[in-house]
């Protein structure tokens, strides 16, 4: 529900709209410029009775959120969300490509992935250490070891870390060492550890799960904006469909349609939606072209000795392909790289 005070509402007129808010269980969200006072409250649709509002005192009005997703949607935030992360500005101007590795393997692999993605244009690395993976007999990660691993490429290169937290109980662990903090599309609906990540002060990359429509994605970002989190990144990686030339069909469609209904910024992962290194760069320029605020590209010195998702990703020659296509495409719809 949003409220609108009158231009001559004074400051005990907002407390008392906000005191109400909190009494009945809401979350009370206070939004000024130079004109105008907007409070925006969030709870349990029982419990918001637009009359109770309209009474108070210099309330001029009281608009209803009709989407599902409050905290998420245009209704309640106008202007885009920027989220800045290690220098980096998802939702800004520049598109920021985030790369590396689909696991980190050993210092070696990481660091010279790290050395040619920064050297290549890079803003943020990306690297798995703890492997959520379909076969219980895969490469499930380095764990701990791993983390520090991609703390010592941060140190030689200066790029954020980008990792994955998949459990509760490696939460504390991860967010020692990273800068933004990924939640992969297995656990797009894992409520517990959204509830959890929605308290903790650093950025959430939020992947889309694959069989997840719209609503329900922005759903789950809601569990981390209504926890109190604002800082949220969505990611397109892929739906499951009949298609059997790549892993996951890339739903483009998706991101002109979150830019209509959202204010969040949202990127693609290229590698994940096509599980193919040949279609990751065509499909790079298109997510840019759709209005893509980034991409996130898996990136081996050598793929075909990778320890999970070797077809899926660059290597460093074709990760600098990628980056001057998407350059001359970002420069074609006003964007820059």
């Amino acid at each position: 529900m949003i409220i609108v005070m009158a231009v001559n509402a004074t400051d005990e007129d907002i407390k008392q709209v906000i005191t109400h808010a909190e009494e009945i269980g809401c979350q009370a969200n206070l939004l000024r410029d130079s004109s105008r006072t907007i409070i925006n409250v969030v709870g349990e649709e029982r419990n918001l009775v637009r009359e109770q509002f309209s009474l108070l005192p210099h309330v001029e009005n009281v608009i209803p959120v009709l989407k599902p997703y409050k905290l998420a949607s245009r209704e309640f935030k106008q202007n885009d969300t920027k989220v800045e992360v290690k220098g980096a500005t998802f939702g800004g101007q520049k598109i920021i490509v985030i790369a590396g590795p689909c696991s980190v393997e050993n210092e070696e692999q990481l660091l010279l992935t790290a050395q040619a993605v920064k050297t290549a244009g890079a803003s943020l690395l990306r690297g798995g250490a703890f492997k959520p993976r379909t076969s219980p007999y895969t490469f499930q990660g380095l764990g701990k070891d791993g983390l520090k691993l991609l703390a010592k490429a941060r140190e030689a290169t200066g790029l954020g870390i980008v990792t994955e937290v998949i459990d509760i109980s490696e939460l504390d662990t991860v967010l020692e060492y990273a800068d933004l903090l990924q939640v992969g599309s297995r656990n797009m609906y894992n409520t517990k550890l959204l509830r959890e990540l929605s308290k903790v002060k650093k950025p959430i990359l939020l992947k889309r799960n694959f069989s997840a429509t719209l609503n329900e994605f922005l759903m789950s970002a809601e569990y981390l904006l209504s926890g109190g989190n604002d800082q949220v990144i969505l990611c397109e990686r892929g739906i499951r469909s009949f298609v059997e030339y790549s892993r996951n069909t890339l739903d483009l469609n998706i991101i002109p349609a979150i830019k209509k209904v959202s204010h969040l910024p949202i990127i693609v992962d290229p590698s994940h939606g096509t599980g193919r290194n040949d279609l990751i760069i065509p499909m790079s320029r298109a997510a840019i072209a759709a209005g893509a605020d980034g991409l996130m590209v898996e990136v081996h010195p050598n793929p075909s000795e990778a320890l999970s998702d070797g077809e899926q990703s660059l290597t460093p020659d074709a990760f600098r392909q990628l980056m001057k296509e998407v350059k001359a495409v970002a420069q074609a719809v006003g964007r820059d790289v």
